[in-house]
């Protein structure tokens, strides 16, 4: 098992911390931000596979900001899938 931290941007959440397992993702965990909303992306996530939730979440956006919370989760699991391949 592989543990991620991940720094965002242009969000309210400072960082997300999660764990990929054979291509799996567990333990997603978000530092500041909407606390509800973001416990229920975890819960949402468990046990899913990392490139489809990747995709999945990729590009949506919160009120005027040009990213998300979500957006920053499918950002953060492209950077530790692309650590792991190589």
């Amino acid at each position: 098992m592989a543990h991620h931290t991940y720094r965002t941007r242009g969000t309210c959440a400072r960082s997300i911390d999660f764990d990929v397992e054979d291509g799996k993702l567990s333990n997603v965990q978000f530092e500041g931000g909407c606390n509800g909303n973001l416990k229920a992306i975890g819960k949402l996530v468990e046990g899913a596979d990392a490139a489809d939730i990747a995709r999945l979440l990729e590009g949506n956006t919160c009120g005027p900001r040009s990213t998300s919370c979500a957006d920053q989760l499918s950002r953060a699991i492209d950077e530790a899938l692309a650590a792991s391949a190589r």
